[in-house]
């Protein structure tokens, strides 16, 4: 189970990176960006999972001498939460620069953005 969950967050990574590197519009790339984060959250999960092993959560049904044997690491899970937290805020982010430069330039293709190239 943990291999099918890792091969499919490899696969959204893949995904997402393709769609940002071919996509013109950043509405798109944006979303493309949100399913590569998406897959990398998967991914950390995939790994921190260890089969026959219960929640990391010390009551009566775990003792406390054994529970190291019995539970799953917890900062795997940890990190997805935050990564997600962190994901939705750039997303935000990206978000609001498109609106902006939508407002401005009426245009979302990023080839008509080059007055800052070299």
């Amino acid at each position: 189970m943990a291999e099918i969950a890792m091969m499919s967050g490899f696969a959204l990574i893949l995904l997402g990176i393709f769609g940002a590197l071919t996509n013109r519009n950043l509405l798109r790339m944006i979303v493309a960006f949100s399913i590569a984060s998406t897959g990398v959250n998967v991914v950390l999960v995939s790994i921190g999972y260890l089969p026959g092993r219960t929640a990391p959560i010390l009551d009566a049904a775990v003792p406390l001498e054994s529970a190291a044997a019995q539970i799953v690491d917890p900062v795997p899970q940890a990190l997805v939460l935050t990564a997600i937290v962190i994901g939705l805020g750039v997303t935000a982010l990206m978000l609001a620069y498109a609106y902006s430069l939508f407002r401005h330039r009426k245009s979302l293709d990023i080839s008509d953005f080059t007055e800052l190239k070299w």
